[in-house]
């Protein structure tokens, strides 16, 4: 009986580097005289980003109350399933081993705000990707950029800012718009000894004759190889997908309910009865591809789909409150069969199903002696 725990040996704790504790510290306390740091972390796909980001969180938390984690890597997500643009503020100090996640304790959180990009990259819809990052940075602006008039002094939050590791062609021209729109205090670029997969060195997002007040810290990846040369940190980008849909999904059951294994979760999944959403009183949106009307049902049938809450001011700006699995649709009663964790308070006000490419975990639809409903062949009636 495989349990998460089985599916990928356990990684072992990071250690560290003192290059990596040094710039940590230059970004926490280079500005408490002046306003809270926004510090953006770049790289190479598996040079490190995400650990360094956690460790900055970490350092951070010891002088702020909160921190702000902007999250733009769509295919490997920190707190949340992938597939999700999301601000998320911190309050306390994170775990710093990169022990896999497991089924009775996921590594997720609830996001202050996001959006549904519906895709592992942002290769399908860069303009979209980039809208959303921006509406997620002027939220942050608005909610946690403060001056305090009597103290005389900044009160806001820091913001740390994950970025995808694809830093050429497209995804570096993304890059570059989101730093030049964002405009961070510091811009850590981490780099491997396999210098045509770095980054360009200094203010490389800047025209020459523009000015900056940017501090540039570079640093090595924390592998390196029996030569001492940085290198990249190898991992199953798609198991850690699985693993955070997975763990996404656990919590639509109690924390105590002893479901610790995948077989265990999709049997639970199978029997959990799901909630009834009426497709009149909603909306269905295709991100990146566009279906016939006669085969919506049978598109979304068996499918993950964001739930959004469409956007007051007419702009496609539709906040998503979570996941969901399509696990039937009734079409004589024009019901849709949902199961997800979001509670019933917060998916009454879901006017909006966003279905895009991320997947139910193949490891859910495959275990032995266990038939999904979402994937009999009756969940759409004939007669």
């Amino acid at each position: 009986m495989a349990s998460f725990g089985e599916t990928e040996p356990p990684a072992a704790g990071i250690v560290i580097p003192e290059e990596w504790s040094n710039a940590a510290h230059t970004i926490a306390y280079d500005s408490i005289s002046c306003s809270p740091p926004i510090a953006l972390v770049c790289g190479p796909k598996n040079s490190g980003k995400t650990t360094f980001s956690r460790h900055l969180l970490n350092v951070l938390l010891q002088g702020y109350k909160k921190v702000a984690y902007l999250d733009t890597d769509v295919g490997q997500t920190e707190f949340t399933p992938p597939g999700l643009l999301s601000l998320t503020v911190i309050d306390k100090l994170l775990v710093d081993s990169l022990s896999w996640p497991d089924l009775t304790i996921p590594c997720l959180k609830t996001p202050e705000r996001c959006f549904f990009f519906g895709d592992i990259s942002s290769k399908r819809d860069p303009t979209t990707y980039l809208t959303y990052i921006f509406a997620l940075y002027d939220h942050y602006r608005k909610e946690y950029c403060m001056f305090d008039k009597i103290e005389r002094h900044h009160a806001g939050v820091p913001l740390v800012i994950n970025t995808p590791g694809w830093v050429k062609g497209i995804g570096y021209d993304i890059l570059v718009d989101m730093l030049k729109y964002i405009s961070p205090t510091h811009v850590v670029k981490i780099c491997i000894s396999t210098k045509s997969k770095n980054l360009p060195v200094g203010v490389f997002w800047l025209d020459e004759d523009d000015s900056t007040s940017t501090t540039i810290i570079e640093v090595n990846s924390a592998r390196q190889d029996s030569f001492k040369r940085s290198v990249l940190v190898q991992k199953d980008a798609r198991l850690m997908r699985d693993l955070r849909v997975m763990a996404y999904f656990r919590q639509c059951f109690p924390s105590q309910l002893n479901i610790t294994t995948i077989k265990e979760l999709a049997n639970a999944l199978a029997a959990q009865p799901p909630f009834e959403i009426s497709v009149s009183s909603i909306k269905i949106k295709h991100l990146h591809c566009q279906v016939p009307k006669t085969e919506i049902f049978y598109s979304l049938n068996a499918t993950i789909v964001g739930l959004a809450i469409s956007s007051e001011s007419g702009e496609n700006l539709s906040p998503c409150i979570g996941l969901g699995i399509v696990r039937g649709i009734d079409t004589f009663r024009n019901i849709l069969y949902l199961i997800t964790p979001v509670p019933p308070d917060s998916l009454e006000k879901v006017d909006l199903l966003l279905q895009g490419f991320i997947q139910i975990p193949t490891c859910l639809l495959q275990v032995q002696g266990c038939v999904s409903p979402y994937m009999s062949a009756n969940v759409l009636p004939s007669d």
